[in-house]
Order: structure tokens, then sequence, then C-alpha cells
């Protein structure tokens, strides 16, 4: 009796524990999703090697979009190009451009040797802040709809598993109604 009453409640403290994990990870990604938008920050991945060592093929980088006119050498920007995925490198040399928002500036690749071949016209590009190194493959397979299927089945199980009832005294104990709390008249001779 005593061994089925500790598995009872280390169930119930593992479900307990599992809710809790998941209100907080849906809090935080609330948040995340609040923040990259009213910041304007999103997700870079980098499948190349053009800006090793300092950020590895496989990365992902925060980037923040910043107007032209905040653009330094050194910076290690993403720009957009026309027809062409976007490429990021470090700034070599920022120039004024056609107008007072616009900057021409020149990048180069940590890995290669030499400068992209070249300048690009920007009024705004996206500046890296930090990357975290090897988690580009596993972010970009919240892609495929079958991960993202295994995920949402794993929630549910999981939501279903926690709110499950874990014995007959629980089931009928919610399913019994109550007694009232009130005696019952007595009408006519005793």
């Amino acid at each position: 009796m005593g061994s089925a009453r500790g598995v009872r409640r280390l169930l119930h403290i593992l479900s307990e524990l599992f809710l809790w994990l998941a209100a907080a990870l849906g809090v935080i990604s609330i948040l995340l999703v609040i923040a990259g938008w009213a910041l304007n920050v999103s997700l870079i991945m980098f499948r190349t090697g053009s800006m090793e060592p300092t950020i590895p093929t496989g990365s992902v980088a925060v980037v923040r979009e910043i107007p032209a006119d905040q653009v330094e050498v050194g910076d290690v920007l993403t720009v957009d190009r026309d027809g062409q995925l976007p490429v990021t490198h470090r700034v070599t040399s920022v120039d004024p451009g056609e107008i007072p928002e616009q900057r021409v500036i020149r990048m180069q690749g940590d890995a290669n040797e030499v400068e992209d071949p070249y300048p690009y016209a920007i009024t705004e590009a996206r500046v890296s802040f930090f990357h975290i190194p090897h988690i580009a493959n596993a972010v970009n397979q919240m892609n495929n709809p079958y991960v993202l299927g295994a995920v949402t089945l794993a929630a549910t199980l999981g939501v279903g598993w926690a709110f499950w009832p874990r014995d007959d005294r629980t089931v009928s104990a919610r399913s019994t109604p109550r007694a009232s709390p009130h005696r019952p008249r007595h009408t006519g001779a005793r």
C-alpha cells in the first residue's frame, strides 16, 4: 500500500513539474516573439564557411535591423541582394550613398582572401550581436512538417498525461455528486 502511494506521489510531482515547465516554455516563447518583433531581431543561419573561424558553418546568429547610418567598419552585417540569398560578411569600408539615408559598403568574409566583388548600396542592414555554433541544422528542422507534428504530438501526450486521473478513487471522487450539507426535512408522523 505504501509503495503504491509513493508511486502516485511521484507521478503527481512529475506531472506538476511537467506542467510548470510547459507553462514556462510557453511564456518564454511568447516573450521572445514579442521581443523579436519590438526590437526587430531575427535569426540568420550560416551554411558556408566564409566567416570562419569567427562564425563557424552551422551557426545561428542573432541579428537586429539597423539604419545604414549606424553601420561601422568591423560590423558583421547581413545584406539582402536582389535575386540572390543574403550575404553576411564583415564591413571593410563605409561611404556616403546617393541619398542621405544610403551608405555604400564593402564587405569581406573573415575566411575569404579578397573583398566581395561588388559594393552594396544599403539603407538598412542586419547587424550580428552574437552567434550560437552548430545549431543551424536543429533550428532548420523546425521547418520540417514531420518534426513539427512530432513536437505537437509529444506536447499533447504530455499534457494529457499530466491531467489524466491516476486511480479509480480519483475518478469516482470527481464523478460522485456530493451529499447536501443540509439535513433532510422530515414530514409526517414519527
